[in-house]
C-alpha cells in the first residue's frame, strides 16, 4: 500500500510544511510506504517562468482591455509597462532566492536591473521619515541581504499582478482563505469548485497528475493547515478523483481540527473519502487498516464518513472510537522529508527586521518538542481542543536523536521549534544534551515570557543554538493580562525579554488590541508600554492582532465572564471558529488599529520613539499615564529570576 501525501498551496515558500513530513516518518517507522509532495512550492515555482508570465500577461490584458492607463490598478500597470524586463529578469530573480545565484546581488542591487512596482514605494516612504534607511539596515558589506530584500518586494509586485489581475483567489501565503474561514456554509467554496477553474488551479491540476504517475499511489492524503488551503486541498482531491474515482482521499490538518468540528454538509464527500480531526497518526493509521480489511468501519477514530440513515439518505457520520488512544511523542518518531524539493524553496527577506525576517528567511527543520500547551489557561485560547488540552512530551535524548537524525538527512542544522508554548524544563534539558553531546544547531520558536526565564537560563539556551524566541505579550496591562490568566506581568514581560536579548536572543512578542473590556485608555498605554520595550531593546519585533473570539476558548464558551454577549450564529453546516460580539465598553478598536499598526511598523525599523502616541492616530485620542521611565527602571532593576 503506497500513501501520497501532500500541502496544498500556499504555505511558506522558505521551507515545507512538516505535517506530511511528520506522517511519512511515522508511516515509514510503521511498515508502510509513505512518499510525499508539496505542490504548494511547485505551483508558486511554476507560476514564476518567463512562458508564464506570458500568459499572465495575456489574461491581464484581456481581464483590463476596457480600461484607459490612468484607470488600471498601479501594480499592473507597471507589469504591462516594464513587462519585458518582469519577463527577463522573473527565473535569475527565483535562482537568487534559492541560493543558486549569489553573484548577482550585485546587479540586483544597483537599482536598474529588476523592474520596480508599486512594493518599492515602502523603502521611499521609510527614507522620507528616516534617510538612507537601505544604508542604515545592509551598510557597505550586506550584499546578499540587501538583495534579497529587493528581490522580495519584485516577487511581491508578481504576486499581487496574479491576484488582481489574474487569479482573485491566488496569495502567496492564504490561497483562497475567505472562502473557506469560519464560513458556516460550503456553498461559496462548491460553487468555486464547480465553476471554471482558475489559471493556478489548472497548473495545480497538472502537477497533481503528474504526482499520481510518478507515485501509483493506493492512498492520497491531504494536510489543511490553514484555511487558505482548504481550496487548493478540495482542487487536488478533485483531480484525484477525476483521475481514479476509487482512490480513497483523506484530509486533516490544523483547519480541519479547529473549523470542521461540526461538519454536516455532505456535498464535502463528493470530493474526500475521510476527515480526520486533531493527531493523524491513530485516526489514519486505523483508516489503513480499515483498507487492508484488518478492522471494520465502526472501529475509525475521530473521522468523518459518508453514511445511509434507514431511509436510504447520505448523511455525515462522526466515529469517535475512545478506546484507542492516541501515539506518544516518543513513539511518533522523526520526521522524514525525503520527497520534498529541499533546494527549491526560496529564502525571503520581507522587512528591514532581523527578527521579523526569521519567518520567511532560511530553510529550518521543523520538529515538536512537545504536543500541547504545558500552560493551557489563557482565556482567548482554544485550550477546549486536543491540539493544546493534550500534553505530552519525549525526553531530551530522544528530542536529541531525531535533532541528528534531521541534520543527516537534510545536512540543514537550523531547526524551528514549533510549539505552542515550548516547555521550560524540558527545554533546559534539550539544550543541555545539545551540549553535552556537542550537536551545533541553530534553533528558534515560541515561548511564554515567565519568571522561569532568568538571565542565565535564557544564557543556556543562547548556547545551546537558541538564536531567537516569540512571544504573546499581548496587552500591556496587568488588568487584562489577569483576565487573559496569561500569568505574567507587564514589568515580568520587560525584564524576560531583556535577559533574552542580553544574551543576543532575538525577540518578538505578539500584541493583541480589542480585547473584551479594552478601553482606549489601554490600549494607548500599551503602545507606550511597548514603545519604551523597544526602545530599551527588549525586543526587537512585535505584530498587533485584533483580537477575536473564538467558540473553542473560555472566552467563546463563557462569554458572560468577560463581560460581553455573543452574536446569534447561523445553522453550522460547514466551518465555525471566530463568532462576533458585542462589548459594551464601545471602544472604537478599529481606527485604534491602524495607528498601532503604523507605530509598530516604525518601531520595528527604529524610527519614532521621540514621537507622542497621539503622533500615530488620525484623530485625537487620550494621552498615555503610563511613566516614560517605567520600563527603563524595571530593565536596569533587572532581578535574576530564582533557579527551581
Amino acid at each position: 500500500m503506497t500513501v501520497l501525501l501532500m500541502t496544498p498551496p500556499m504555505t511558506q515558500l522558505n521551507t515545507p510544511y512538516p505535517a506530511t513530513a511528520y506522517l511519512t516518518g511515522f508511516l515509514r517507522l510503521r511498515g508502510y510506504e509513505a512518499v510525499q509532495r508539496d505542490p504548494a512550492i511547485e505551483l508558486f515555482l511554476e507560476m514564476m517562468t518567463a512562458p508564464a508570465l506570458e500568459i499572465i500577461r495575456q489574461h491581464v490584458e484581456e481581464n483590463f482591455e476596457h480600461f484607459e492607463d490612468d484607470e488600471l490598478p498601479e501594480v499592473i500597470f507597471s507589469f504591462l509597462a516594464d513587462f519585458d524586463r518582469y519577463q527577463q529578469t522573473v527565473e535569475l530573480a527565483i535562482r537568487f532566492l534559492q541560493g543558486k545565484d549569489p553573484s548577482l546581488a550585485l546587479r540586483i542591487n544597483s537599482r536598474r536591473f529588476l523592474p520596480e512596482g508599486p512594493a518599492f514605494d515602502t523603502i521611499a516612504q521609510m527614507e522620507a521619515v528616516s534617510g538612507d534607511v537601505m544604508q542604515a539596515a545592509f551598510g557597505n558589506l550586506g550584499v546578499q541581504d540587501k538583495a534579497k530584500y529587493l528581490a522580495t518586494l519584485f516577487i511581491n509586485d508578481l504576486s499581487a499582478v496574479i491576484t488582481q489581475g489574474v487569479d482573485p483567489y491566488f496569495e502567496v501565503s492564504r490561497y483562497g482563505e475567505k472562502l473557506a474561514a469560519a464560513n458556516p456554509s460550503f456553498d461559496n467554496l462548491y460553487d468555486t469548485l464547480m465553476g471554471e477553474p482558475s489559471f493556478s488551479s489548472e497548473i495545480l491540476e497538472q502537477l497533481v497528475e503528474q504526482y499520481l504517475e510518478e507515485t501509483q499511489p493506493s492512498v492520497v492524503a491531504l494536510t489543511v493547515p490553514f484555511p487558505g488551503n482548504m481550496l487548493g486541498a478540495l482542487r487536488i482531491a478533485q483531480t484525484c478523483k477525476a483521475i481514479n474515482p476509487d482512490i480513497p482521499i483523506v484530509m486533516g490538518g490544523g483547519f480541519i481540527n479547529t473549523e470542521l468540528r461540526a461538519l454536516k454538509d455532505p456535498r464535502v464527500f463528493e470530493f474526500v473519502d475521510y476527515i480526520c480531526l486533531d493527531d493523524g497518526e491513530r485516526p489514519f493509521i486505523t483508516l489503513l487498516e480499515y483498507f487492508a480489511g484488518q478492522r471494520e468501519i465502526d472501529s475509525l477514530v475521530r473521522t468523518y464518513f459518508l453514511a445511509e440513515d434507514e431511509n436510504g439518505q447520505a448523511y455525515v457520520h462522526f466515529n469517535e472510537n475512545a478506546e484507542l488512544h492516541d501515539i506518544p511523542q516518543s513513539e511518533v518518531g522523526a520526521p522524514i522529508y525525503d520527497g520534498l524539493p529541499l533546494s527549491e524553496y526560496l529564502s525571503l527577506c520581507e522587512m528591514l527586521n532581523p527578527m521579523h525576517r526569521i519567518w520567511s528567511d532560511g530553510r529550518w527543520n521543523k520538529l515538536t518538542i512537545a504536543h500541547g500547551c504545558y500552560w493551557r489557561k489563557c482565556s482567548f485560547c482554544d485550550v477546549s481542543l486536543d491540539y493544546i488540552d493534550r500534553y505530552d512530551t519525549a525526553g531530551a535524548d530522544i528530542l536529541v536523536d531525531r535533532i541528528e537524525e534531521l541534520i543527516e538527512e537534510t545536512g540543514q542544522t537550523g531547526f524551528h521549534f514549533v510549539d505552542e508554548a515550548l516547555p521550560p524544563k524540558t527545554l533546559f534539558a534539550l539544550a543541555k544534551r545539545l551540549i553535552e553531546r556537542k550537536v551545533v544547531i541553530s534553533w528558534w520558536g515560541n515561548i511564554r515570557f515567565e519568571r522561569t526565564f532568568s538571565e542565565a537560563r535564557c544564557q543556556l539556551l543562547a548556547d545551546s543554538g537558541c538564536i531567537a524566541v516569540s512571544g504573546g505579550l499581548e496587552v500591556a496591562s496587568d488588568r487584562l493580562l489577569k483576565l487573559m490568566k496569561k500569568g505574567v506581568s507587564v514589568e515580568r514581560v520587560g525584564n524576560v525579554t531583556k535577559a533574552f536579548s542580553n544574551a543576543g536572543i532575538l525577540v518578538h512578542a505578539y500584541l493583541m488590541y480589542g480585547f473584551p473590556t479594552q478601553t482606549e485608555q489601554e490600549t494607548i498605554d500599551s503602545l507606550e508600554m511597548v514603545r519604551q520595550m523597544m526602545e530599551q531593546g527588549c525586543f526587537q519585533s512585535a505584530y498587533w492582532h485584533r483580537f477575536v473570539a473564538t467558540i473553542h476558548s473560555p472566552i467563546g464558551m463563557n462569554p458572560e465572564k468577560f463581560g460581553i454577549t455573543l452574536a446569534e450564529r447561523p445553522e453550522i453546516l460547514f466551518a465555525e471558529n471566530d463568532v462576533d460580539f458585542t462589548d459594551p465598553t464601545g471602544t472604537d478598536h478599529e481606527m485604534l488599529g491602524e495607528g498601532l499598526r503604523k507605530a509598530i511598523y516604525n518601531y520595528m525599523h527604529g524610527i519614532g520613539f521621540e514621537q507622542p502616541m497621539s503622533f500615530w492616530f488620525n484623530q485625537p485620542v487620550t494621552r498615555t499615564k503610563m511613566k516614560k521611565d517605567l520600563i527603563s527602571k524595571a530593565v536596569n532593576n533587572l532581578i535574576a529570576c530564582s533557579e527551581e
